[in-house]
C-alpha cells in the first residue's frame, strides 16, 4: 500500500499492466483519462490524450477500456503496454475528472496496478480530496530503464478540458458535439463501447511529481513539447449523443401463430461440441456484424477500440501436439494489432487449467496479447478468474474471464439504452440475445448453484452445517456469484450500474467474504445480498431463509423530518398505492426500541396501528416482502436461482421503484411591508 509521494518499482518481468481508477460513496460521474508525457512533462501531440472519446494512444500503448460498477463503487480500467511505450515517454499521469460536484463528494479514491491475472502490484487509496473537479490519482513513469509506480494525489479546480490544457492538449469544444469528431477521426477512434452502453467513461491524466495545486498553474515549464503539433481543429472532450435504433417490426403476417425466421436456430442443437461451435460461430458472427457489440465485448478482454475479425478453430502447434482454441480474436487499430485466443464453454462445461495453460504458451510464442475464457461461470467478483493457473506463464500474456451473462448483459444494454442507431445492426443483435436466451444454446445466464447445494441446504434445515465446511464455503461462493449476476440483470433492465454491495474488507479478499458467508448460513441460515440501485429511495436487500424456505426483498427509505407521525405514515402511505397488501411495513421511531410493523392492508384500512401508543417520532420505514423459495439447484422454474431472481425483480418493480425520498418544501416567501418607494410609485 503506498502512501501520498511514494514510489514502487513493477516487476522486471511484467510488460502489460491494467491501472484501475475507483471510487466510493457516490453516484457521481467519474470521467479518466492518461496523458502520455516527455521529459517536459507535456503531450507530444494531441494523440497523447486518451479517453473515452480518444480510446487509445496512436501508438497502441496506452487504452481506455471503460468504466463500470463495483461492490464498493465504480472503476475506469486503463491499459498500458509497458513494452510499447514510446522511448520520449517518460511519464503516464493517471487522473479524473468530473462536470460537475468535486471529488470531496466521492468519498474514498484508489489506484490500483495490476497484472495480466487481476494481481495487484501496487496500491494507492486516499480520502483527502475537499472542492477539485480533477484529480490526479498517480503516474507510472521510467527512470533508468525501470517502470516505476507513484502515488500523487493533487487535484485542481479545471475539470477535464482544462486538465487537458494544462499538459498541452489543444481543446476545441465548439463545434456540434453529436457531428464533430477527434483530430484522427478514423471510424475505429470513437468512444469505447463500453462507455456508450453504460452512459459513464473514466479519464485520467498524466502528472509530473512537482504539479501545482493551482487551477492555472501549468503541470510544468511551459516549454514546447519536442516534435511541433498539427495544429487542427483541437480534441472535443464533449461527449457524443447516445443514439438508439428503431426495432424491425413483421407486420404482414396473417395470423399471431406465425413465426419469422430466425437469424441464429436452436434446430439440431445438441450438447457438449455441437453446442459450443454454434454459440461460439453466433458470437463471433454478430461481433462482425454489429460494431458497437464487438466493442463492449472487446473491452472487457481489454482490447482497444478498433475493427473487429474473428475466426474459429484455429489450430496451432504446440511441440509434437496441435492445439485448437474456439476462436481466434483479432482487433486492428491504425499500425497496432490485438490478438486473443477464446476458450468457450457452454452448459455445465468446465474449464480446464491445463487447457489454459496450453493456450498461454501459444499466446507467448505468437506474441499475442491475451487469452480469454467464456463460460457460464460468473465471477463473485470482477477481475477473478474460475480457475487458477501458473503465474508465471501470465508474465507476457493476460487472461481475463467473461461469463455468458456479461455478454448477454452487453446486449441488453446497447438494445434497450441506445448504443445502435442502424435498425439492422439491432435486429441482428436481437436474434443473437434470442439465440442465447434459448435453452438448447448452452449459455445460461446463471442456473447452477453447483454439486453441493442440496447437501448444504439439507445440512441448514438439520442444524448441522457448519462454517468451516468446505462445502459450505464453495456454496457460499456461488451465492456471491449469484448475488453479482443479479445486479447485471438489473443493470441492463435499467440501463443504470447496479451494485453489489459487500464489505469493504471483503471486496479483495474472496477467502474471508466466501468465509463471512457461510458462517452467516451455519448460523442463522440466510444468504443475503445488498443491491444499489441509482435514484432509488434505499438499497434492495435480498435474503434467502433455507430454513423457511422464503425469499424476503427489503429496502428502508428515511421519513420526513417534519410534521406528525401520521402525517409522515400518510407520505409513505400515497407513494404504496399500487403495492400488494402482504408488503409488510414496519415504523422505526426515535426512541430506540420502539418500532411497529403491520401488513399494508391492516395499514391503509387503518394508519393508526403503526402510530397510537408510540413514544417519539418516525425516523423512517422498512417495506418488506416475502416469496416462496425454490429448492432445486438448477434448471427448472423450481429452482432456487429461478426464485431469487423472479422475487428481486418482483419486489423492485412493485415497492422500490415506485419510492421517492423525501424532499422539503422549499421555503416560502413572507410577505414584505411595502417600502416608501412603492408607496411613492403607487400613488
Amino acid at each position: 500500500m503506498l502512501s501520498k509521494g511514494q514510489n514502487l518499482s513493477l516487476p522486471a518481468d511484467v510488460e502489460q499492466v491494467d491501472v484501475v481508477l475507483g471510487w466510493t460513496e457516490s453516484d457521481v460521474e467519474v470521467d479518466a483519462s492518461a496523458l502520455l508525457l516527455n521529459a517536459d512533462g507535456k503531450v507530444r501531440s494531441d494523440a497523447d490524450f486518451v479517453f473515452y472519446n480518444q480510446p487509445e494512444s496512436s501508438d497502441g500503448s496506452i487504452r481506455f477500456l471503460g468504466t463500470s460498477g463495483t461492490e464498493e463503487g465504480a472503476q475506469a480500467r486503463i491499459a498500458i503496454d509497458l513494452s510499447a511505450v514510446p522511448e520520449d515517454v517518460h511519464t503516464v499521469a493517471l487522473a479524473g475528472s468530473i462536470g460537475s460536484g468535486s471529488f470531496g463528494d466521492l468519498g474514498k479514491l484508489a489506484l490500483r496496478v495490476v497484472d495480466g491475472a487481476g494481481h495487484t502490484l501496487a496500491e494507492y487509496v486516499t480520502a483527502d480530496a475537499t472542492t477539485e473537479s480533477a484529480f490526479v490519482f498517480g503516474e507510472v513513469y521510467r527512470r533508468n530503464g525501470e517502470w516505476k509506480v507513484r502515488a500523487v494525489g493533487q487535484g485542481w479546480e479545471s475539470g477535464l478540458a482544462g486538465l487537458a490544457t494544462d499538459f498541452g492538449v489543444d481543446i476545441d469544444n465548439d463545434t456540434d458535439p453529436e457531428l464533430a469528431a477527434t483530430p484522427d477521426d478514423s471510424s475505429d477512434h470513437g468512444e469505447s463501447a463500453e462507455a456508450v452502453a453504460h452512459g459513464s467513461a473514466g479519464d485520467a491524466t498524466q502528472l509530473v511529481p512537482e504539479l501545482p495545486t493551482t487551477p492555472a498553474a501549468p503541470a510544468a515549464p511551459a516549454a514546447p513539447a519536442a516534435p511541433a503539433k498539427a495544429k487542427t481543429r483541437g480534441v472535443r472532450t464533449a461527449k457524443r449523443i447516445v443514439k438508439k435504433s428503431k426495432p424491425v417490426e413483421f407486420v404482414l403476417a396473417e395470423h399471431d401463430t406465425w413465426q419469422p425466421a430466425r437469424l441464429f436456430s436452436v434446430i439440431g442443437v445438441g450438447t457438449g461440441e455441437e453446442q459450443e461451435r454454434r454459440a461460439t460461430s453466433a458470437l463471433i458472427a454478430t461481433m462482425q456484424a454489429v460494431r458497437p457489440f464487438a466493442r463492449a465485448v472487446c473491452a472487457r478482454m481489454g482490447a482497444p477500440a478498433g475493427a473487429f475479425e474473428g475466426y474459429v478453430e484455429v489450430a496451432y502447434e504446440r511441440g509434437e501436439t496441435k492445439v485448437i482454441p474456439d476462436a481466434v480474436l483479432k482487433v486492428s487499430r491504425g499500425s497496432r494489432l490485438w490478438t486473443g485466443l477464446l476458450e468457450v464453454k457452454t452448459g455445465n462445461g468446465k474449464l480446464k487449467k491445463e487447457q489454459l495453460e496450453n493456450y498461454l504458451d501459444v499466446a507467448r510464442k505468437n506474441k499475442y496479447d491475451v487469452v480469454v475464457s467464456l463460460s457460464n461461470d460468473v465471477p463473485a467478483s470482477a477481475g477473478e478468474l474460475p480457475v487458477e493457473v501458473d503465474r508465471r506463464k501470465l508474465a507476457k500474456v493476460a487472461l481475463r474471464h467473461l461469463s455468458w451473462a456479461e455478454v448477454g448483459h452487453e446486449a441488453r444494454m446497447l438494445l434497450s439504452h441506445g448504443g445502435i442507431d442502424d435498425d439492422l445492426q439491432a435486429w441482428i443483435l436481437a436474434e443473437f440475445l434470442r439465440y442465447l436466451d434459448h435453452p438448447r444454446s448452452g449459455a445460461a445466464e446463471f442456473v447452477d448453484m453447483g454439486r453441493h447445494w442440496v447437501t448444504v441446504r439439507d445440512a441448514v434445515t438439520a442444524g448441522t452445517l457448519r462454517a468451516g465446511d468446505q462445502k459450505a464455503v464453495a456454496v457460499a461462493d456461488t451465492w456471491v456469484s449469484l448475488s453479482r449476476h443479479l445486479a447485471l440483470r438489473l443493470t441492463a433492465e435499467l440501463g443504470v450500474t447496479v451494485k453489489h454491495i459487500l464489505p469493504r474488507r471483503h471486496g479483495s479478499d474472496p477467502a474471508a467474504r466466501n468465509a463471512a458467508v457461510a458462517e452467516r448460513l451455519a448460523t442463522d441460515g440466510v444468504f443475503e445480498a445488498v443491491l444499489r440501485i441509482p435514484e432509488t429511495a434505499g438499497d434492495l436487500g435480498v435474503i434467502a431463509d433455507v430454513r423457511t424456505n422464503k425469499i424476503r426483498c427489503r429496502t428502508s427509505v428515511e421519513a420526513p423530518n417534519e410534521g406528525t407521525s401520521g402525517r409522515r405514515l400518510s407520505w409513505l402511505l400515497r407513494q404504496l398505492k399500487d403495492v400488494p397488501g402482504d408488503v409488510q411495513v414496519e415504523a422505526v421511531y426515535s426512541e430506540r426500541g420502539n418500532e411497529a410493523c403491520e401488513h399494508l392492508d391492516a395499514v391503509r384500512a387503518d394508519p393508526k396501528v403503526l402510530t397510537d401508543g408510540r413514544a417519539g417520532e418516525i425516523v423512517s420505514f422498512s417495506l418488506e416482502q416475502s416469496f416462496p423459495m425454490g429448492g432445486r439447484r438448477s434448471g427448472t422454474a423450481a429452482s432456487f436461482i429461478t426464485s431469487v431472481t423472479s422475487s428481486t425483480e418482483a419486489f423492485y418493480g412493485t415497492v422500490v421503484q415506485q419510492l421517492r425520498e423525501w424532499v422539503p418544501a422549499a421555503p416560502k416567501q413572507t410577505e414584505q411591508p411595502r417600502t416608501d418607494t412603492a408607496e411613492a410609485e403607487g400613488d
